[in-house]
């Protein structure tokens, strides 16, 4: 399919930090994909959760799961407006990469250990992962993607304001993302993907954990008539089935919603290049204020019953000790690290050199490696 004339086209890509022969047989951004689909640290999102930890259930997302529902309804959403999928599959699959171990609350016990030292942020830190810790390659370090990847791995979910996160100041001096703008529309689809898969399978995640019910559920806008609709088609239908009918019509419902809205909005602005959508000074690619309001309660209610449900806090508490037991223990004797770690450690001037290092390893642990390094070096 032809693109749309505000798509990225990767004929017209900026390019990547150091200079490649182009592949004889894949575009510029269909190597960026694989390139981070090959990267250790995409492997590691295996064993690194959402919510829940990861010897919790064999059956609740990880990262990796999440990245690929991710990529499947960005895929989708580029296609039908025209976009280019493959730029903005591997913005999808690489959001993540920057995520510490214990999702969200390993991310809060490492912002606030780093904060002396320039803070700690995710997003930041998958730069950070692309451009310099992931060390394969003769050439360069990191995977020297693209310059529109890079930049929607850097502001998918918007402009980013000063002062810049580390590891976005230190690449973004030598390397300028005109982090000030907007993203193209792929990475905003990406972004967009982003909410429309963790609200789903939140919901799922949350149901099979028994922290609420179906019943529950079926109180929340888009939501409800969903059950409802699975209900007048098919009365009395077993309850797994009930509710993963629901929910992709839930899924269908927010795609949806996302394409039409900004079908509109491209008809209403009339964008005629990449530069010209990061140049509307708002997103491009957006649900509609109906479905965002809607969208707003169900996240409402899935902080409530979900994210701080009392086994979920409590489980909270425990991994940040872990996050919080290993990194002063790591500043404290840095020859704890790794043999491979050395090299860094050894040519680290100061505390905040260090604890970037620090930083860095911890940030790539796994749940489970995380937990069995805690064992082994505190008991």
């Amino acid at each position: 399919m032809a693109l749309a004339r505000y798509a990225c086209d990767p004929a017209q890509s900026r390019g990547r930090l150091h200079d490649e022969a182009m592949s004889t047989f894949r575009s510029p951004f269909q190597r960026d994909r694989d390139r981070i689909i090959h990267s250790s640290a995409f492997r590691r999102l295996k064993h690194k959760t959402q919510v829940f930890v990861e010897h919790e259930g064999d059956y609740f997302r990880t990262r990796l799961t999440h990245s690929i529902e991710v990529a499947q309804v960005a895929r989708t959403i580029a296609g039908a407006l025209g976009l280019n999928e493959e730029l903005t599959e591997a913005v999808a699959l690489a959001h993540d990469l920057g995520h510490p171990p214990f999702g969200h609350t390993g991310e809060d016990a490492l912002a606030a250990l780093m904060a002396p030292h320039g803070g700690f942020d995710h997003n930041a830190q998958a730069i950070r992962i692309v451009t310099s810790l992931e060390r394969h390659y003769a050439g360069f370090d990191g995977l020297n993607l693209t310059w529109e990847t890079l930049e929607g791995i850097a502001k998918h979910n918007g402009p980013v304001l000063p002062p810049l996160p580390y590891g976005l100041a230190d690449y973004n001096s030598r390397h300028d993302l005109e982090i000030d703008s907007h993203a193209g529309a792929e990475a905003q689809v990406a972004a967009l993907a982003d909410d429309i898969a963790y609200n789903n399978h939140d919901l799922m995640d949350g149901l099979r954990a028994g922290l609420f019910t179906d019943t529950e559920i079926a109180g929340l806008p888009i939501v409800g008539p969903a059950y409802a609709e699975v209900d007048a088609a098919w009365p009395g239908l077993e309850e797994k089935r009930r509710r993963h009918e629901a929910l992709r019509r839930v899924f269908g419902t927010m795609v949806t919603d996302v394409i039409a809205t900004t079908q509109a909005r491209i008809a209403e602005t009339d964008p005629d290049s990449p530069q010209a959508v990061r140049d509307l000074g708002a997103p491009l690619v957006r649900f509609s204020a109906k479905a965002w309001e809607e969208i707003e309660a169900i996240r409402a209610f899935l902080f409530r019953r979900m994210y701080r449900a009392e086994s979920v806090m409590a489980e909270r508490a425990r991994v940040t000790r872990v996050v919080e037991d290993l990194f002063p223990l790591f500043m404290h004797d840095p020859g704890l690290l790794p043999v491979a770690w050395q090299a860094d450690v050894a040519e680290a001037e100061g505390a905040t050199a260090l604890a970037r290092i620090v930083a860095d390893y911890v940030a790539g642990m796994t749940d489970r490696y995380a937990l069995q390094e805690h064992a082994r070096l505190i008991g």
